[in-house]
C-alpha cells in the first residue's frame, strides 16, 4: 500500500488535504467525473440497473474493477436520490494468504464493509481442468457469489465488468465462435429465482480505472489464480493485442463496436438465434 494513502496515514490523495479516503470519494464526483462518474451513472440510468428498494450483492475480488465499482455505488447511496442497500461480498477461491490480506487491507482502508467467505475454487479447477482452467473457474465463482447473494437476501448482483471487457466480448465471439453476440448490462439468473445480474461499470473503460487506482497507490490483486499465473497468453490477451493495433488506424473503434451491437439490422443479417430457435432470413424471404 502506498505510504501516502494508506489507512490512518496523513496524506493528501487526489482532492483531500488530511482524509484520503475522502479525497478519493471526492475524485469520483470531481476529478474523475467525465470518465467514472458519469460514464457509470449513465449505464444506471440507460439499462435501468438500479431502482428503489433493490438490495444488491457487490462482488468485491479485491481487483481494481471490483473495488471502483464498489466505491461509485457507495456514492451513488449518498447522492444519487434513489434508496437501496448494498451487501459487500468476497470470497477467498483458494489465495496466498497474502493475497488474501492484500483483499482485506485494501477493503478497509477504502470503507468497503466486505462479508468474506471462503471457498475452495481454485484447488476443483486446478484438478478439473489444468488445461483450460479460466472458464470453469468464471462459472464456478459466478454460481457462488449468486449463492452468497441469496442467502443475504439480495435481488442483484453487481459484476465489476467494464467497457474494455464488452469489446472483448463481442470480438471473442466473433473470432472464435463465428456468432455476433455480446456482454450484457443485466440479465436474469436461470438458476436462482429472484437474482438479477447488473453491471454497472458497463461504459467506464479499463484506462480510466487504472488512472484512479495508480493516483491512490492502491495495490490490487490481479486474477491471483496459481493455474493461471504458470501460464502464458490466452485468447482474450490476444483480442486485446489486436484491438490496440486496430486502433492505430481507427482510433474510435471501440465505440464503433459498442455501437454495432446497438444497431443490428435485421434486414441485413443472414440469420439469427432468439431463444434458442434459430432462423434464416430466407424463411422471410418470399412474404412481401
Amino acid at each position: 500500500m502506498n505510504e501516502a494513502v494508506g489507512p490512518g496515514r496523513e496524506g493528501t490523495g487526489a482532492g483531500g488535504e488530511h482524509d484520503p479516503l475522502l479525497g478519493l470519494e471526492r475524485s469520483l464526483i470531481t476529478k474523475y467525473r467525465r470518465p467514472l462518474w458519469t460514464k457509470f451513472t449513465r449505464a444506471v440510468k440507460d439499462f435501468r440497473l438500479i431502482e428503489t428498494g433493490d438490495r444488491i450483492a457487490v462482488a468485491v475480488s479485491g481487483g481494481k474493477d471490483s473495488l471502483v465499482m464498489a466505491k461509485l455505488l457507495q456514492e451513488l447511496q449518498r447522492h444519487g436520490g434513489r434508496q437501496f442497500e448494498l451487501q459487500f461480498i468476497a470470497m477467498d477461491p483458494g489465495y496466498q494468504p497474502d493475497s488474501r490480506s492484500r483483499l482485506e487491507e485494501n477493503c478497509d482502508w477504502l470503507g468497503i464493509p466486505i462479508t468474506l467467505f471462503e471457498s475452495q475454487i481454485f484447488k476443483i479447477v486446478a484438478e478439473v481442468s489444468p488445461q483450460n482452467p479460466c472458464y470453469l473457474c468464471a462459472r464456478m465463482r459466478r454460481g457462488a457469489l449468486y449463492a452468497q447473494a441469496q442467502r443475504l437476501g439480495c435481488n442483484k448482483l453487481a459484476l465489476g465488468h467494464h467497457f474494455d471487457d464488452v469489446i472483448e466480448t463481442t470480438l471473442l465471439n466473433l473470432f472464435y465462435t463465428g456468432s455476433v453476440k455480446t456482454m450484457l448490462p443485466k440479465l436474469k439468473s436461470t438458476n436462482f429465482e429472484g437474482l438479477e445480474l447488473i453491471r454497472p461499470i458497463y461504459y467506464v473503460e479499463e484506462k480510466a480505472i487504472r488512472r484512479f487506482t495508480g493516483d491512490f497507490g492502491i495495490e490490487v490483486l490481479d486474477c491471483a489464480c496459481q493455474v493461471t499465473a504458470r501460464r502464458v497468453g490466452n485468447k482474450r490477451y490476444q483480442v486485446k493485442d489486436t484491438i490496440q493495433y486496430l486502433k492505430q488506424h481507427y482510433p474510435h473503434v471501440e465505440q464503433m463496436i459498442m455501437r454495432a451491437t446497438q444497431n443490428i439490422n435485421m434486414d441485413c443479417v443472414l440469420g439469427w438465434q432468439k431463444d434458442g430457435q434459430k432462423s434464416s432470413y430466407l424463411d422471410f424471404y418470399d412474404e412481401d
